[in-house]
């Protein structure tokens, strides 16, 4: 999978910075990713927070999948993605971009700090984590950066914000591809078996069985996933970090009335979807588990997708239509079969399309699938946006742009919008 954009607050083009300056592959890709970029609009553009979550918050977390609030889009539940939108943003923010800084690819910001210092004041959060991925590619260090900062993990411990929410909020932000070892790794499409922690004890089952039945994701996002550091280097694997911060808080916080809510962009988005599916499968009491993914590619097959929704994990998926990062990588297929109704009317389109099907189901390392509950949004709908590209469909800024301006699928675009872009 190939994610075509990073997102920063600042007009500034993908680097792969990772690399020598001198290797042609490398400048050779810097010019084919020299898109320009959409600047952040101001956090605190965004709607104001409502005081009626918190009577009908589980609703807001997806326990009905979100029916009936999508289309048109509820008022609490737009502001409440925009709210987890800026703490994605803030993952972004926080990230050093600049490789001549000797702190390249670690936040920039101490935990007490890091939503203050990028814009983001009065959450009712703490930051309690700093959150690294590590990629499974091994590459000499003078080569590349094996492990790099890519979100946090806060904790709702204001009581004001308790109130309004109806409980305390446990979040985790993930931000989208910045490294080139992370744009490798999103490359490695093939889907591989992931193995399942028994919450008994904690301890990872064997892999599922190569029948074709088990569960499987994207290698690369799996690798950034569960990869540690060498015994050279102290890093530990994201999936650890994430268990022990989650069951650290879990403990602390027992008997409240919680919940946890995994967040992110592009690669974040495929994190975030990884990380419900780990914590659901390791822990044997969690609260209820929601994932706002934002520009997503697709991560698992049709087993991983039936696992999670059996795990009982709320996952809504925010889409633009008009973002390719959306549609990769893999195939995916319709589970309900044409009729012979469908066959007279599409002609042979049906019997090219099972063909590909039935071969994709062969070799299974291809046969993506959906997850979740959707909600499809469009850039041609705004009259704010001009001469739209791959990158500024992808863009984060662009996503929120499109919930603060969604109505309903009949009337696309509010005049009212606040939160405009600027170029």
């Amino acid at each position: 999978m190939r994610t075509l954009h990073y997102y920063t607050s600042t007009l500034i083009r993908p680097q792969c910075t990772t690399l020598v300056q001198t290797t042609k592959p490398v400048q050779k890709m810097e010019k084919m990713m020299n898109m320009p970029q959409l600047q952040s609009s101001s956090l605190s553009s965004s709607p104001p927070l409502s005081k009626k979550v918190g009577k009908r918050w589980k609703e807001y977390q997806g326990m009905n999948n979100w029916d009936g609030l999508l289309d048109p889009l509820d008022e609490n539940l737009r502001a409440e993605i925009l709210r987890y939108g800026h703490f994605v943003e803030a993952a972004y923010k926080s990230f050093e971009f600049d490789p001549s800084s000797p702190n390249y690819a670690t936040c920039k910001f101490q935990k007490n700090t890091l939503f203050e210092q990028c814009g983001l004041r009065n959450t009712g959060y703490k930051v309690t984590k700093h959150l690294r991925a590590t990629s499974g590619i091994k590459l000499p260090s003078w080569v590349a950066t094996q492990s790099s900062y890519v979100g946090y993990v806060a904790v709702c411990n204001d009581k004001e914000e308790i109130k309004r929410l109806g409980r305390r909020d446990i979040v985790v932000a993930f931000r989208g591809t910045a490294t080139c070892l992370e744009w490798l790794e999103n490359l490695r499409a093939t889907l591989t078996h992931v193995s399942v922690p028994s919450v008994a004890t904690g301890i990872t089952a064997d892999p599922c069985s190569m029948d074709g039945n088990g569960a499987m994701v994207e290698s690369g996002f799996l690798s950034l996933y569960t990869s540690a550091g060498s015994s050279k280097q102290s890093f530990t694997s994201l999936q650890d970090m994430v268990r022990k911060e989650i069951g650290r808080i879990l403990k602390t916080y027992e008997g409240e009335n919680l919940s946890l809510t995994i967040t992110g962009h592009s690669l974040g988005a495929a994190l975030a979807t990884l990380t419900a599916y780990d914590i659901k499968n390791s822990f044997i009491r969690q609260p209820p588990v929601t994932v706002i993914s934002f520009g997503g590619p697709r991560v698992g097959n049709p087993s991983f997708r039936r696992q999670l929704e059996e795990t009982g994990i709320k996952l809504l998926r925010i889409v633009n239509s008009d973002d390719v990062i959306t549609k990769v990588p893999g195939f995916v297929f319709d589970d309900v079969d044409k009729t012979d109704d469908d066959v007279a009317c599409n002609g042979g389109a049906h019997v090219v399309q099972r063909w590909i099907r039935k071969r994709a189901e062969e070799v299974q390392w291809l046969l993506y699938s959906e997850v979740g509950k959707e909600l499809r949004l469009c850039s041609r709908d705004s009259p704010y946006l001009r001469g739209v590209n791959i990158a500024t469909c992808h863009d984060l800024n662009t996503y929120l742009h499109l919930v603060d301006g969604f109505v309903s699928s009949t009337c696309p675009f509010r005049a009212t919008a606040k939160r405009f872009l600027q170029h």
